[in-house]
């Protein structure tokens, strides 16, 4: 390697002595060297990130904040087009600017053309054709940023500039935009007599529209050349091996090549699950011999990234005159944009949770994703689940007054629990408090919310726009579930390993820190186990350790959860069986506890330190859930592992004429397992909440015939602290999972999912309006 990296923005403090691991400044990266006092750390402990207050004081170090010595700027030339191909391309204005090191196309390109999460089908640089607005066409290496950025806008590309496929419902019919066709999948779910009918019949369509994960900190990575012929990288992602299994393929280098460690993380949300950046840094790393560092613009971000798939949406409940379903029937079309990521996989969820967390006897739900010019869309928090529950929440308070019923307690009455059966076919075999949920939420006391002269608390803000006389109120109710963890059939695995020396316990995991706290797990996980006064969790790379999976779906307490604490107990059977030789006793009669080894007779007690000076003992294991099955040519099998849903209670005051709206109370009550951390339970509540009244009121990607009209945060506007009311949190539903670590359960999806649904709900109720479609607009309530 020719340099080591360092971070400009100073290390992360740690509680405890000061440790030094892995490549320099790695730890101030946002990976590793925190340690944590056992005496109030454990699993249930209330316990603060050891990465909470850098971060608050600007000391945390992201991956935009890497540096090297002599290193590049890179930058990408990306198409204005939607569909064009590619005529000619002239690098020569390029080349010749002063500062450039390499200007590089798809024929720089060594190793194979594409990439793709699930399907390669995405080409490295376009070749000969670009599909959507923003998709790379060159990459340009130089020594300083702007000198980079002037030198791709001087590359001259040849268009011929053809008409855009974008509507996905005419895309199964429409040429092919693609040799893999215009269809990542259909799925038909039949379950059920398919002939059924009820009393009463509701009948709807709902649109959704493309949501960006919205990230704080834009893409950014640093790529090193090594001495072998390889490539290190410091990186923002969500799945560390995946990301090197597809750069060694397009660079045409063996996987050991690729030695990626994880930078700091400014949030996910499912777009860093996708490649971006990864394999142009690498180029252009081994191409020119340097270092080479990218960091994406606000405005290239919304072009870098997947987005939250568009829905449409088609409906029809049956119910019989008490209000229990009968049948659901609907169709479901997913807008992929021009690429595959996880299209596969969000289809199957919304076909999956289409008829939500209900009692259904008969089901017949068609899901398409289709492949459009417009831009390529992928996971985002909670993803298809949060489509659908807008969709069958929206269906069930039109049944509930078609019924003359009260919209809770038709939920309650249709709410599924254990031992009953999706529509898939699937026996929910483990914990799903469903009724109780509902139950907690509806039940909480109704907010005091008295009358406000201060026109903060009035739609419109501070701008005096609305007065308090012109305002009506309206509460709204929704409750939405999803999967866990990886589906339908996928080898679902995490790797962690475990180390005790002198009494200090390592824990190795490549799981990404993105936010949801693993940071802070891993070490109550390790000191739960094994009793310690020190826990270093050592940096997430691919060199030192098997992959993790992705820190998506809900799945890294579980799985990455799971795998700390497997490896945690095995080194700890290590060490009680040594010393239960040594002692002469069982195993079974002793306990790690305080940084001791101690009988449960209290006879006999040592120091872990002493037992485990010099050499240590350690473990390495790989972690899998209870497998699952693809869904058959019907869309049924038990395709899934476990479940959690949530409920949201929205409270919100509307000016009809002027269509504003202000969020005044949030309620909320979730099925969570068990809680590991309190703290860490509350910010994922609150921020999957905040997201979802995003996509309710304002957030949406702005599309005109391909184009994207908003990329900037000036006009794709995302809720502030100003937006968001407190959120209440009725209950923690405690019933833990059989079979899961501790009992937990993922908790970071579900509040994104309800919480939507509930916020269009209120508007509803305070309107009288339809509304079906989210974001809400001003006009649509106006002009309703």
């Amino acid at each position: 390697m020719t340099s080591e990296p360092v971070v400009t923005a100073g290390a992360v403090a740690t509680s405890g002595p000061a440790t030094a691991t892995g490549p320099a400044n790695t730890t101030a990266a946002g990976s590793t060297g925190t340690i944590v006092d056992a005496g109030t750390r454990g699993v249930g402990a209330d316990v603060g990130r050891p990465d909470g207050v850098p971060k608050v004081q600007g000391r945390f170090a992201f991956s935009s904040d890497l540096w090297a010595d002599d290193f590049l700027w890179g930058h990408t030339l990306r198409s204005p087009h939607a569909s064009a191909n590619i005529r000619g391309i002239d690098i020569g204005p390029a080349l010749a600017t002063a500062g450039v090191h390499a200007v590089l196309l798809a024929d720089d390109v060594p190793g194979r053309l594409t990439y793709g999460l699930e399907h390669p089908d995405q080409p490295v640089l376009a070749d000969g054709q670009v599909r959507y607005v923003g998709e790379p066409v060159a990459v340009v290496a130089a020594d300083h940023p702007d000198v980079a950025r002037r030198a791709a806008e001087a590359i001259v590309v040849n268009y011929e500039v053809t008409d855009p496929l974008t509507d996905p419902e005419a895309a199964p019919t429409a040429a092919p935009i693609h040799p893999n066709g215009n269809v990542f999948r259909e799925i038909n779910i039949r379950h059920g007599d398919l002939d059924a009918t009820g009393e009463v019949v509701v009948e709807g369509t709902y649109e959704v529209g493309m949501q960006d994960q919205a990230f704080m900190g834009p893409e950014s990575g640093l790529a090193l050349p090594d001495d072998d012929g390889g490539v290190e990288l410091f990186i923002s992602t969500q799945w560390l091996h995946v990301d090197r299994e597809q750069i060694a393929a397009c660079l045409r280098i063996d996987e050991e090549q690729v030695r990626l460690t994880l930078a700091g993380v400014g949030g996910a949300f499912g777009a860093r699950e996708d490649l971006s950046l990864q394999i142009h840094l690498c180029l252009l790393a081994l191409h020119t011999g340097k270092p080479v560092k990218m960091v994406y613009s606000r405005d290239e971000s919304f072009f870098g990234h997947v987005h939250r798939h568009p829905a449409k949406m088609w409906y029809r409940h049956h119910a019989d005159g008490d209000g229990r379903l009968v049948k659901v029937e609907a169709r479901i079309v997913l807008d992929g944009g021009a690429y595959a990521s996880t299209s596969s996989a969000v289809i199957a969820n919304a076909s999956c949770f289409a008829a939500g967390p209900y009692k259904v006897p008969a089901a017949h739900i068609v899901g398409l994703a289709a492949r459009t010019n417009n831009p390529p869309c992928g996971a985002m928090r909670g993803f298809g689940a949060v489509q659908t529950c807008f969709g069958h929440e929206s269906q069930m308070d039109k049944l509930a007054a078609a019924l003359n019923m009260d919209p809770v307690e038709l939920r309650l009455i249709n709410a599924l629990d254990s031992g009953d059966r999706l529509v898939t076919g699937q026996a929910i075999t483990g914990t799903f408090p469903v009724a109780e949920v509902i139950r907690q939420c509806a039940g909480a006391p109704a907010p005091d919310i008295p009358p406000s002269d201060d026109r903060r608390d009035l739609p419109g803000g501070s701008g005096r726009t609305t007065d308090a006389a012109d305002t009506v109120r309206g509460t709204g109710f929704a409750v939405g579930f999803k999967n866990l963890m990886f589906s339908e059939g996928y080898d679902d695995f995490s790797s962690a390993a475990c180390r005790v020396a002198d009494g200090v316990a390592t824990v190795t995991c490549a799981c990404a820190e993105v936010g949801q706290g693993f940071v802070t797990l891993a070490q109550q996980i390790a000191c739960t186990e094994l009793g310690v006064d020190e826990v270093i969790l050592a940096p997430a790379q691919t060199a030192t350790i098997g992959s993790a999976g992705s820190s998506s779906a809900s799945r890294q307490t579980w799985m990455s959860g799971g795998a700390v604490q497997a490896a945690c107990r095995a080194v700890r059977d290590q060490i009680l069986a040594d010393v239960a030789a040594d002692w002469g006793v069982s195993p079974e009669g002793l306990v790690l506890r305080d940084g001791l080894v101690v009988s449960l007779d209290g006879q006999q007690e040592a120091l872990l330190a002493q037992i485990t000076a010099g050499a240590g003992y350690e473990a390495d294991v790989e972690y899998h859930h209870a497998p699952t099955e693809a869904l058959d040519e019907n869309g049924q099998g038990n395709a899934h592992v476990s479940f959690a849903c949530a409920a949201h209670r929205v409270v919100a005051d509307v000016d009809p004429d002027l269509g504003l709206v202000r969020i005044r109370d949030i309620t909320t009550a979730q099925d969570v397992g068990r809680i590991l951390n309190p703290t860490q339970a509350v910010g994922q509540i609150e921020g999957g909440t905040a997201q979802g009244v995003g996509l309710a009121l304002m957030e949406e990607i702005v599309l005109d015939n391909g184009l994207v009209r908003n990329a900037s945060f000036t006009d794709y506007v995302i809720p502030t602290t100003l937006d968001m009311p407190d959120v209440t949190i009725a209950a923690w539903v405690e019933q833990p999972e059989p079979n899961a670590p501790y009992g937990a359960k993922g908790i970071g999806e579900p509040p994104t999912i309800s919480s939507s649904a509930a916020v269009a709900a209120a508007i509803r109720a305070a309107t009288g309006l339809p509304l079906p479609r989210i974001p809400i607009r001003p006009a649509d309530i106006a002009l309703g």
